[in-house]
């Protein structure tokens, strides 16, 4: 884990790249960003976190550090030792995480157990016109299942534009925070509630001919599995379905919160 700490005083506001290795767009975002001479009215930490996955272009060494928090220091795994860490690095902090999807060019912010402020948030956020609450299929071991973290889907997986993306978010949040002076400009940010995780089984091929963030009717096919059609049962947005973008999730379903 790679800390660098913009400003005097101790920081309270941290921005994470790099918690899967392969999405390089929150760590190229955070090198750009220090490259440059901004005016930081408040102290901040930009951590890239999982370099040694960064560097070999892997999700993880041992096991997703996403889904092993808060960690543990005596682990033999890396990640868990490495979640650990991290956890007590970020601790009092109004932090973002910036990640990137093979399901959809469309940035978009991901919660958990939402609240005023993290809606505030996204709301300042320029390029974030979706919201997504995953409160309801949450495992607790998410960087969005602490308080006051949340997640940025900057765009598709290895391309320029999620790190501009990813740039952009970070410029947009930490005005948001006070590091950075400047006029926010408010989005009208719709939310989606996710209702059921559609998991995948083992062997199978699936293939998603929907669009994510696009409702899709009930009795409309939306995927195949072995090429026989999916239909859905009950209206829903998907989110985050990919034909290969995660080894047990084939995506996740969701409706509008009004």
């Amino acid at each position: 884990m790679r800390v660098s700490t913009l400003g005097s005083g101790d920081p309270r506001v941290a921005v994470v790249g790099a918690a899967h290795g392969d999405e390089p767009c929150g760590a190229r975002a955070i090198d750009r960003f220090i490259s440059e001479d901004h005016d930081v009215q408040r102290s901040v930490k930009l951590i890239v976190l999982n370099e040694p996955a960064l560097a070999e272009n892997v999700r993880y060494i041992d096991v997703d550090v996403n889904r092993v928090l808060p960690g543990d220091p005596n682990s033999d795994l890396y990640e868990e030792r490495l979640a650990y860490d991290f956890v007590n690095e970020i601790a009092g902090c109004v932090g973002i995480g910036i990640h990137s999807t093979f399901s959809s060019a469309l940035p978009f912010g991901t919660i958990a157990n939402p609240n005023a402020r993290k809606r505030d948030l996204f709301a300042s956020l320029g390029r974030v016109d979706h919201m997504v609450d995953f409160t309801a299929v949450s495992s607790g071991s998410r960087g969005v299942d602490l308080p006051w973290y949340v997640d940025f889907e900057a765009g598709l997986q290895q391309s320029d534009a999620a790190t501009e993306n990813a740039y952009e978010c970070i410029v947009d949040f930490l005005t948001f925070a006070g590091v950075l002076e400047g006029d926010i400009e408010r989005t009208d940010t719709r939310e989606y509630t996710v209702f059921d995780t559609f998991w995948k089984e083992d062997g199978d091929e699936y293939h998603f001919r929907a669009e994510n963030f696009e409702l899709v009717e009930e009795g409309e096919v939306y995927a195949t599995r072995n090429g026989t059609d999916i239909v859905a049962d009950r209206p829903f947005y998907p989110v985050l379905f990919s034909d290969d973008g995660h080894e047990e999730i084939f995506g996740y379903k969701t409706t509008i919160r009004e």
